[in-house]
């Protein structure tokens, strides 16, 4: 019968010559207490680090650390790296979270987990409900940021405890080291173990945070020989001899996990410590690890051996019935094999679900594992993919087996690492699953399945290594047979990545040799599709008039039935808008392209098309629906985790129908998230200039040139060449912040090369990109008859797309650029068409013209209704350079700038200053919530803050508005 294992001295209270060690966690565990309400005070870090190499006892200060917590009533959540178990994505993530998931019943976790549960559902092993989605890396992140800080602010105080930290799934150590800087204004404390010089090349984050928190990580030294002589007589008593105790630090070399082992061992055998225990002690420390040890254990028994090694192979924490099943042993050998496992201070149990056992400590594991001879592990470990899948315990679980099994021509391999792959992918995980599609591969799949292997190892590849998700596409590509469907979606992945890295050519050459040789309508429709829009996107297009023909004849012939058509129909008007053909034209095209809708998360079409077509309302004087579009597309984008990208581009571009409108300062904030967004996702080059196009208008606007200026810099804009087609065009914009400086030369050379390529290529919309106007007031100072050229044909073409804020922005620059008493007119009919349209910025911007050039023509009265009309249009535009210049205007021609009735006025936002209106006029809560698309809380909310912000209640709200549009005397 086996002893009961004696308890190490490490999982006392005090551990030996860890003072220091131990006096930093008691400083943290003080820190974490100071919370009030479950959020902390002023706390000065909430990351702790132990290093040094193994068996210095960073498990047991990770042991005592524990221990502590719950003396403190703080929730402990713990979670190990594994050795052999790396490669298992979130393996750690879902040790942290799983247990108190667990805890709750169905309902509850739905509540808890919100508008995340299908997000985080794959990552942390829940069902997710409907059709899986694929949530990008960044969107993963962001949910398991926001399960652990629910966690942490309904269970706080929470301490983590994460051991062998340089074992850690690269997916988990990728979100632990994002989240890590959030905890030190979260009710949380995170004590991590691990050894400094294993921790992996993407650890390196990590490190430097751990860095940054205080002078840590605290390095652990090896032990004294004062300190293992007290751990040897604390077990065999006083009596040892210093000259043993000696030998006993030489032979464990100051090692905490091999001195503690040692002194149990000696205890067992009634050993006292003299020098005639010599010969015995050394037996005993060379059996502790190495070669000694698996001596130690194959003195068990052949059947406690091969249960030992079943469980290495099986990997900590493991099912002891598991273990049994694959090693065939049956109850009564399985347990006593335990027993013996157990008293050999091998085996122990678990901290995870109940029942399970683990190694005592992860040398030990990583001996007997490597021991193993290689025929019989991968033995052991085809039979565990075999057990695992039979117990039930999913395909993920079953393929970290296969990964170690030699390729063998078998299709349920293939099967099992594809199903692994796929919960992968929908996780997140994408690297991972490239992993084991790579393997699937090399099995390999049947030739009928060959083509769907890689597009589906492409889609693994796409974020991470575009040029081999080229690759691999083109070799699906080369399969014969393809499936027409599956046909279409490797050519959309193909051209996708070809157009990530710099192969726009390339792109349309594929779509539109596939689209020659599709025999299938559909597929040859969505085959032209594509073309078309890599067409579009390509800068260099010299064939586009020809391009925009074709598409125009071939649009005529489509009702828009099916979802291939319909994308037809949306770059037919997005083509028509850019060319500037009538607004009616492409508002049309995009209407009947939304009749049978249009998703911007279809994983095999992109969203290129659905955002173009929202933008065409835009241009075409309708934001408040490209708003709507906007909203449902980003709303999409969130609900299926894609929090990267997709979402970059809008939130950017949302901010862009926000400038449009003449919300500059909601503009900014919108820009500015997105450009937030973009920035923690590698390689979204294109929403980066995206986003810093439209900030840079943003800030012109708004009077910011030096702003402006330090941004463009920071981002070498107008240096580095864009090898796409953005909108509004960067070199344009470039040349706005150019005239801004008064660098008029520079300005219009760039303006010219702009104009140059765009009507070689047919795109003639003002709306679209305004460089004629933008050239002519370069222009103004030194050839000003070819200025008023150039404002007359931008006239000529806004006249043709007919949308009046493009036809007021023309008239308001020819005005500009004519001057003298002729411009007044000019600037009339300029505010005329502003008034017509939703550019409030613009029309600001033209009645201050308007303002000064009535000044100037003596006609005073005149002036000043239109001086303070455009004063206040840019106060609430946030436009604050064009309200000084309004306010100069004022003074020079003698009259006091008078102060806005409401002081306060400035800071209403477009939104605040909606609902004030409708409010105003009459409209009962609900529909001014169905107006703005708010709930009536949300209504009467913004109305309470319009209140607070003009010092004034329901009544006195009239005064200020009808105060907004009477003229001042």
């Amino acid at each position: 019968m086996a002893t009961e294992p004696r308890q190490p001295v490490t999982d006392q209270e005090n551990l030996v010559e860890r003072r220091r060690e131990l006096l930093a966690l008691d400083a943290a565990f003080r820190e974490l207490r100071r919370t009030t309400g479950g959020m902390p005070r002023a706390r000065r870090k909430g990351l702790l680090a132990f290093t040094g190499p193994t068996g210095l006892g960073k498990t047991a200060l990770l042991t005592e650390a524990r221990a502590r917590a719950m003396a403190h009533k703080f929730t402990v959540l713990s979670g190990r790296g594994s050795e052999t178990e790396q490669g298992s994505a979130f393996r750690v993530v879902r040790q942290l979270m799983q247990p108190s998931l667990a805890r709750m019943d169905e309902a509850e976790r739905r509540v808890f987990l919100g508008s995340w549960y299908d997000t985080v559902a794959a990552v942390l092993g829940l069902e997710a409900t409907g059709p899986a989605p694929a949530p990008d890396p960044t969107g993963v992140r962001e949910g398991l940021d926001w399960v652990m800080t629910r966690l942490a602010v309904k269970k706080a105080p929470i301490v983590l405890l994460l051991d062998d930290l340089h074992w850690t799934d690269t997916e988990s150590l990728s979100w632990l080291t994002s989240f890590a800087p959030r905890v030190d204004d979260l009710p949380l404390l995170i004590v991590v173990a691990y050894r400094s010089d294993e921790l992996p090349a993407e650890a390196g984050g990590l490190r430097t945070l751990v860095g940054d928190h205080g002078n840590r990580p605290h390095n652990l030294a090896v032990l004294t020989p004062e300190g293992v002589t007290q751990i040897v007589r604390s077990e065999v008593g006083e009596g040892a001899e210093d000259g043993f105790c000696k030998e006993c630090w030489s032979a464990t070399g100051g090692s905490p996990f091999e001195t503690v082992e040692l002194a149990i061992g000696l205890a067992e055998r009634n050993l006292r410590g003299t020098d005639g225990d010599l010969p015995a002690m050394r037996e005993l420390a060379a059996a502790i690890k190495g070669p000694g040890l698996i001596e130690r254990l194959e003195r068990l028994g052949t059947t406690t051996v091969r249960f030992a090694q079943t469980a290495a192979v099986l990997g900590s924490p493991f099912s002891p019935e598991l273990a049994a099943t694959i090693a065939v042993l049956g109850d009564e050998a399985a347990g006593e094999a335990i027993e013996k496992l157990r008293a050999a201070r091998i085996l122990a149990d678990g901290h995870g679900h109940e029942g399970e056992l683990e190694f005592v400590h992860p040398l030990i594991a990583t001996t007997i594992y490597r021991s193993i001879r290689t025929g019989f592990r991968t033995g052991l470990h085809n039979t565990a993919a075999q057990a695992v899948l039979a117990a039930g315990y999913g395909p993920t679980k079953a393929a970290r087996h296969l990964l170690e099994v030699p390729c063998e021509d078998r299709p349920e391999t293939v099967t099992c690492l594809r199903e692994a792959a796929r919960e992968y992918l929908r996780a997140g995980a994408t690297e991972a699953a490239r992993r084991l599609l790579t393997r699937a591969l090399q099995e390999p799949p049947l030739p009928e399945d060959l083509a769907a292997v890689l597009h589906e190892l492409a889609c693994a590849t796409f974020l991470i290594e575009p040029t081999a998700t080229v690759r691999h596409l083109r070799q699906a590509l080369a399969q014969p047979h393809v499936d027409p469907d599956l046909r279409a979606s490797i050519v959309y992945r193909l051209t996708t990545a070809m157009a990530h890295t710099d192969q726009l050519a390339e792109a349309v050459n594929v779509a539109a040799e596939e689209a020659r040789q599709a025999t299938n309508p559909r597929v040859k429709l969505r085959m032209q599709a594509d073309q078309f829009v890599w067409s579009m996107v390509r800068p260099d297009d010299r064939d586009s008039p020809t391009r925009s023909r074709t598409l125009a004849r071939l649009a005529e012939q489509l009702p828009g039935r099916s979802l291939e058509e319909r994308y037809i129909l949306g770059l037919r008007a997005w083509d028509a808008a850019m060319r500037g053909e009538p607004r009616e034209t492409s508002l049309g095209y995009a209407d009947k392209a939304l009749r049978g809708g249009m998703s911007w998360t279809d994983e095999n079409r992109g969203f290129e098309v659905p955002l173009s077509v929202a933008l065409v309302f835009m241009y075409g004087d309708q934001p408040r629906r490209a708003e709507e579009l906007f909203g449902q597309g980003i709303a999409e984008c969130l609900a299926k985790g894609w929090h990267g990208s997709h979402l970059a581009f809008g939130q950017t571009i949302a901010g862009y129908i926000r400038y449009r409108r003449g919300s500059l300062a909601e503009a900014e904030n919108a820009v500015r998230e997105g450009l937030r967004i973009a920035d923690k996702v590698d390689g979204v080059v294109a929403a980066q200039w995206f986003g810093i196009s439209i900030l840079i208008k943003t800030l012109l606007a708004r009077g910011r040139t030096s702003d402006a200026r330090a941004f463009a810099d920071g981002h070498h804009f107008g240096e580095t060449p864009v090898n796409a087609v953005i909108y509004p065009d960067p070199r344009t914009v470039y040349a706005e912040l150019l005239l801004a400086e008064g660098r008029h030369a520079e300005a219009a050379r760039l303006l010219s090369t702009v104009g140059d390529w765009l009507d070689a290529r047919g795109w003639r919309n003002p709306a679209w990109c305004p460089w004629q106007l933008r050239l002519a007031s370069a222009l103004a100072p030194s050839a000003p008859e070819e200025a008023v050229g150039h404002a007359e044909e931008a006239l000529r073409r806004a006249r043709e797309f007919g949308a009046a804020s493009a036809v007021g922005q023309a008239l308001h620059t020819l005005a500009e650029v004519t001057g003298g008493p002729a411009a007044v007119d000019l600037y009339a009919q300029a505010v005329e068409h502003l008034e017509q349209s939703p550019a409030a910025y613009e029309l600001a911007r033209a009645q201050i013209g308007h303002g000064a050039a009535l000044s100037r023509n003596g006609r005073l009265q005149e002036a000043a209704d239109r001086l303070y009309q455009g004063l206040e249009g840019a106060v609430h535009c946030g436009a604050e350079a064009l309200a000084a210049q309004a306010r100069e205007e004022l003074s020079a021609a003698g009259m006091r700038p008078l102060p806005l009735r409401y002081p306060q006025a400035d800071t209403l936002t477009a939104q605040e200053l909606r609902t004030a209106e409708l409010t105003v006029q009459g409209h009962p809560v609900a529909v001014v919530a169905k107006e703005l698309r708010l709930t009536e809380q949300g209504v009467r909310q913004l109305l309470s803050r319009v209140y607070r912000k003009l010092g004034t209640d329901a009544a006195g709200l009239a005064g200020f508005l009808e105060a907004r549009h009477r003229p001042h005397p």
